[in-house]
């Protein structure tokens, strides 16, 4: 497959999953965390799905298209393992996570500290998506849409009480 297809077929499940969360899964209150905002794509996206909830984008650095970057307040640039642990035990309702980079040993690296981060951001019952495998025993797995293949991408709800 080319990487235009692999870069095509990523979004498109990135659409689909948004899209079932926003319409089949309940989200407890919280904000919607974007960890990655990128060009904001995905972020212009959640504004669509979620405006009546706040939306925070963390990056390291700004890339994202002028009409798809968050106002000041909403946007938290720099490494994002120590800027998204400010955020710890504020509940989001939703966590979505695209900072894989493709390269093995690179996202590697970020496994070592994203899972625990990922659970300290999503409030009980709150749902993660995430392009890498968040293995904790604190995250319960959840089916993907019936369009998104398996291993594209992962989503789970924050088990309450743990």
């Amino acid at each position: 497959m080319s990487r235009l297809d692999s870069f095509i077929r990523r979004l498109t499940a990135q659409r689909d999953t948004l899209d079932h969360i926003a319409r089949d899964l309940d989200l407890p209150e919280g904000a919607v965390l974007e960890i990655g905002l990128g060009n904001g794509r995905t972020y212009s996206h959640l504004r669509e799905l979620f405006g009546d909830r706040r939306i925070v984008a963390f990056d390291r650095a700004l890339g994202a298209h002028k009409e798809s970057t968050p106002d000041a307040e909403n946007l938290v640039l720099g490494e994002i393992a120590e800027t998204a642990a400010r955020f710890a035990g504020r509940d989001a309702a939703l966590v979505h996570v695209d900072i894989g980079t493709g390269y093995d040993d690179r996202d590697a690296e970020t496994l070592r500290w994203l899972p625990g981060l990922v659970v300290r951001l999503a409030g009980p019952g709150g749902i993660v998506l995430s392009g890498l495998p968040l293995e904790r025993d604190e995250l319960q797995p959840l089916p993907l849409p019936a369009s998104v293949n398996p291993g594209r991408l992962y989503l789970y709800r924050r088990r309450s009480g743990q």
